[in-house]
């Protein structure tokens, strides 16, 4: 019978450093070995953006921790536990219900690759090119992440966004992202009434949703 050995761990190894800052200075739960992954559902869940989009949002308003994940191409924003099971109602509400957006959020049993930890090349949105998960917004260790995450009511007490308005701009950044692909992938491939198709995306890439444009 094959025994399976517990991976050795020192000061010297990277995933033991990792994991000891998610688990001691954050007290966040881990699983997994390569890659490391966070547990979402218990100290906070994910809103789950593509990179495009993610950029928009953050040039928008304030949020709480936020990683990318090059490999992937996604920001990850941390919003409160619990807040994922609201997403799908909360489109609805925004009147985006039915429409398709590449927007998506991970609560209860769910995983995200664990970012290099806040001060191991930090990331930031210009430095791509390393293929690893980073913190854009790092948490701070020794602090509490729950007060600095978008809940729906008042939003976080670290100057973050209530949940409402995060979803809004992350779901029209969203809309506008595909619309713009979209119009990139037609002058590429130019037809005859490729004129008006643009014109169509470049109008509706302004935003047509009342509530998203008010909240």
């Amino acid at each position: 019978m094959t025994v399976a050995l517990p991976r050795p761990c020192g000061p010297a190894s990277p995933w033991c450093q990792a994991r000891h800052w998610y688990e001691h200075e954050l007290n966040w739960p881990t699983i997994g070995e390569e890659p490391l992954e966070l547990v979402t559902g218990v100290r906070f869940d994910v809103l789950d953006v593509p990179l495009d989009a993610g950029r928009a949002v953050l040039a928008r308003v304030r949020t709480g921790p936020v990683a990318l994940d090059e490999r992937a191409r996604r920001l990850r924003f941390l919003i409160a536990a619990g807040s994922a099971d609201e997403l799908p109602g909360l489109l609805d509400w925004l009147e985006w219900g039915g429409v398709a957006l590449d927007l998506t959020a991970l609560g209860s049993g769910g995983r995200v690759v664990a970012p290099v930890p806040a001060g191991e090349g930090r990331g930031h949105l210009v430095a791509l090119g390393t293929g690893k998960a980073v913190w854009v917004r790092p948490p701070e260790p020794g602090c509490e992440v729950e007060p600095t995450l978008p809940v729906t009511g008042l939003g976080g007490d670290g100057g973050a966004p209530d949940l409402v308005r995060l979803v809004s701009a992350a779901a029209t950044e969203c809309h506008r992202a595909r619309l713009l692909r979209a119009g990139d992938a037609r002058t590429r491939q130019p037809t005859a009434d490729q004129p008006l198709a643009f014109s169509y995306a470049s109008r509706m890439s302004a935003g047509t949703r009342p509530r998203s444009l008010t909240l």
